[in-house]
């Protein structure tokens, strides 16, 4: 009756989420795959790559956790090459960014979670196993894929101190569900605990570690490096403060760190990147308001100026996330000045840069105080910005130690891969 109800809800809230899919789909220029496939409609030519071998499905809902999925997706490719990946988003961006992924056989959309378009999808992918990374907890999907006797793994699995009083209220919804998993991978103690304390059999729970700490890190020499500052325009001898996947509400506060830091005589040049691409129009709109000179990424090209002291690029382009780290003297990671739970600071300690966030650090909460603790990262409040710029860029020393103190963290967490892997092997073992 439940899951009867779900599907009415579900299919009235279609006829707002299909339009909206169709207006991103074509935003995006991939209209069919958009549209179609999160109704399980599939071209048979792209599942010919399935025929015949073990599949294994995948789902990372947006860029994060598609990110985070890499070196889980080469460990499978591994220890399995004779099985089919299969890798879903939600997102567009999350999508845009698993078509990049050499490791995936096929890339989908998720399909929209009514019963008898999961059970078309499943009937075509026929998946041996699907691994859900972090918590994506989906009620037909999951229902089906129990009912088909297909396991359900949920891996690099963690409940958010935000979220956990959120599933506590649906309990009862939520206790039948995990009851079908066939296993939890969760990234620490507290999160193992809260699965558990939310209904999942204590026997399926286990701590592997968060995959973040096995993200390889991007082989960027000296030269690559000149070359990417060459080609975002960046003139050498002037520090560049890069502040990544920032959030509406943050970009004012930054602005105000730079023009104090500017007047204070620091030359500096900063390169914003918005979270979400297409926030990059009104951001350089209100930068133009507050009287800086700025320019989208995508407008440059070898024949442009280079930027100067107190200038903006705005990246307003996908995938190019860890080359703008590459430029970096110093690193600031969005999502943390506001109330939205932070992003991963991982991304810039791989790349052994300084790194500092903001006070909202929720979804990354271990982590964050790991890279405190070993002294890899500074968290700052909205008052303390742009003072902890200025000490940080006034001591090269300092910032170079802080950079591989990050690095040096990936080295002592690594592992989660490996043992999430032998999980799966275990399922897949028992599979004809």
């Amino acid at each position: 009756m439940v899951f009867r109800l779900y599907d009415i809800v579900l299919f009235l809230a279609a006829f707002i989420l299909a339009p909206y899919g169709l207006l991103k789909g074509l935003r995006y220029g991939n209209l069919w795959r958009g549209f179609g496939e999160r109704f399980g409609l599939y071209k048979s030519e792209r599942l010919q790559s399935l025929q015949g071998r073990k599949v294994i499905w995948v789902h990372a809902v947006s860029v994060g956790e598609t990110r985070a999925s890499i070196p889980l997706l080469r460990e499978l490719r591994k220890q399995f090459p004779d099985s089919a990946i299969v890798l879903s988003s939600l997102t567009y961006t999350g999508r845009m960014t698993a078509d990049e992924i050499e490791e995936a056989d096929l890339c989908i959309f998720l399909p929209y979670d009514l019963s008898f378009i999961v059970q078309h999808a499943l009937k075509q992918i026929k998946p041996d196993v699907v691994l859900l990374v972090e918590t994506e907890i989906w009620p037909n999907f999951i229902r089906k894929l129990y009912e088909l006797n297909i396991p359900v793994m949920m891996v690099n699995g963690r409940i958010s101190d935000k979220s956990f009083p959120r599933y506590w209220l649906i309990r009862p919804l939520l206790q039948p569900l995990l009851k079908m998993f066939t296993r939890f991978c969760m990234q620490s103690r507290q999160d193992e605990l809260r699965i558990i304390r939310l209904g999942a059999a204590s026997k399926q729970v286990t701590i592997t570690g968060n995959l973040k700490f096995d993200l390889p890190a991007p082989d960027f020499s000296v030269a690559e490096v000149t070359e990417h500052k060459k080609k975002y325009r960046l003139p050498d001898g002037v520090p560049v403060w890069v502040a990544g996947s920032t959030r509406q509400g943050e970009e004012e506060l930054i602005l105000d760190a730079y023009s104090t830091l500017l007047n204070a005589g620091l030359k500096l040049i900063l390169v914003l990147v918005p979270r979400y691409p297409d926030r990059a129009k009104p951001i350089s709109e209100l930068i133009g308001k507050r009287n800086f000179s700025c320019r989208l990424r995508s407008e440059i090209d070898s024949s442009s100026s280079q930027l100067k002291t107190g200038e903006i690029l705005v990246g307003d382009t996908l995938g190019e996330m860890l080359k703008f780290y590459s430029c970096a003297d110093l690193v600031f990671v969005g999502g943390s000045l506001v109330p939205i739970g932070g992003h991963n600071i991982l991304e810039a300690s791989l790349m052994n840069k300084p790194v500092i966030f903001g006070p909202y650090m929720q979804n990354f909460k271990a982590i964050s105080k790991l890279l405190i603790a070993t002294g890899g990262g500074r968290q700052v409040e909205k008052g303390t910005l742009a003072e902890t710029v200025k000490e940080l860029m006034e001591n090269d020393d300092e910032r170079r130690d802080m950079g591989a103190l990050g690095g040096k963290l990936f080295a002592e967490h690594s592992g989660a891969t490996v043992r999430t892997v032998e999980l799966v092997g275990q399922i897949l073992g028992g599979r004809v």
